[in-house]
């Protein structure tokens, strides 16, 4: 059997943790994060929210189903390396037409095996997101540790223009897109070919193509628009409602972005998704900041204050809505992590404009808030009876 290449990853304290190379014969910088799913690699590395972060993987074996270009959730991997403690040496899937390193590989993704996830976990998580390099090529320590700390890190970086469409267009016009990704017969697979259909404006500021099934399946016809429309751009497309997506970086850098929605809000229903929540919280006047490691995986736990309900939620995000002034700015708390008590929802108190800071589409992880885009469509429904 031929050996394995040595690969590299220096921290920006400096540790160096060397492995075997997989994927692209590369050398990349970026955020070190880790996620603690047991499944669901393919759709994680394909999120463009990990745009410019080297992701480690905490379940021990990655890559025993293959890749899938159906669970695609954008055009490709996004996510700048990978990081796992063994790749599977065999793949056992049906649907697989690909296997973990080929598709790093066509992708120009590195990727490092054989290091100690546990330890690199446990050093973020005691340290906070750090300044890392990932290396499959031959270079020193030394070098890989430069290289890891000249890297200029997230905050006050604009990532969501790296990512976003360059035009407009509309998600699945003929819906065949999106009947592909559940089990017939099952409930999430049902669509509600019994409601109006509602135009929404979609704003792509790196979205998860889950997300736009999910609203397609929920009688929403998706018109989506890169981060850069403008709210005339919204307007000259007549929607009934507004969606803000997720996507990567610093959302205090995404100006352009506050200055849109806090034009659109007194006009429309608008739902945000993580980094759209985060936009939101802008655009209503409030602020931001970094969390220390962030929280990615399919097992956030968080609370609905208002119902009193606990839903176990899929995560990806290095920073956070400030709890303490939303409040002065029109806005109440509607859900916090119980991990950190972290805000995790918003509503406004006067307007038809909600938020949460998870997944609840998942893709990976739980199904327990997908009903929140029947919700959206409910207070559309809601706001237009109250209109007309």
């Amino acid at each position: 059997m031929k050996e394995k290449k040595q690969a590299i990853l220096a921290l920006e304290d400096g540790s160096v943790f060397r492995g075997k190379a997989f994927g692209a014969k590369t050398t990349v910088v970026g955020e070190a994060v880790f996620n603690t799913s047991m499944t669901g690699y393919q759709e994680i590395l394909t999120d463009p929210s990990y745009y410019g972060q080297i992701v480690t993987m905490t379940a021990p074996q990655i890559g025993n189903y293959g890749i899938i270009p159906e669970d695609n959730e954008s055009y490709g991997p996004k996510a700048a390396g990978f990081v796992i403690r063994e790749l599977s040496p065999v793949v056992s899937n049906w649907r697989a037409n690909s296997n973990l390193h080929d598709f790093l590989k066509e992708h120009g993704i590195p990727g490092i095996e054989g290091v100690d996830t546990r330890a690199i976990t446990k050093r973020i998580r005691v340290k906070g997101a750090l300044k890392s390099c990932l290396s499959t090529e031959d270079i020193s320590d030394e070098e890989a540790l430069a290289k890891a700390c000249e890297w200029p890190g997230l905050v006050g970086v604009d990532y969501v223009k790296e990512v976003t469409c360059s035009a407009p267009y509309e998600w699945d016009p003929d819906g065949s897109q999106s009947k592909l990704f559940t089990v017939e017969g099952t409930h999430l697979a049902e669509e509600r070919k019994d409601l109006e259909i509602y135009r929404v404006a979609a704003f792509d500021f790196g979205a998860k193509h889950s997300i736009f099934r999910n609203l397609k399946r929920h009688g929403f016809e998706v018109r989506v628009l890169p981060a850069n429309a403008t709210a005339e751009d919204v307007r000259a497309i007549e929607p009934d409602a507004v969606f803000l997506a997720n996507g990567p970086g610093d959302p205090a850098a995404v100006t352009y972005a506050h200055e849109t929605v806090r034009a659109l809000i007194p006009d429309y229903p608008v739902f945000g998704i993580c980094l759209g929540h985060q936009i939101i919280t802008h655009a209503l006047g409030a602020s931001t900041y970094k969390l220390k490691f962030g929280h990615r995986g399919g097992n956030q736990p968080v609370k609905n204050h208002e119902s009193g309900q606990v839903y176990v939620t899929a995560q990806n995000h290095g920073f956070a809505a400030n709890a303490e002034n939303l409040e002065k700015h029109g806005a109440v708390v509607t859900e916090t992590n119980l991990n950190d008590d972290t805000v995790s929802g918003l509503r406004h108190k006067d307007l038809p404009v909600f938020s949460v800071q998870y997944h609840p589409e998942a893709a990976p992880g739980p199904n327990d808030a997908l009903l929140l885009f029947q919700a959206f469509w409910d207070l559309i429904a809601k706001h237009k009876h109250q209109t007309d």
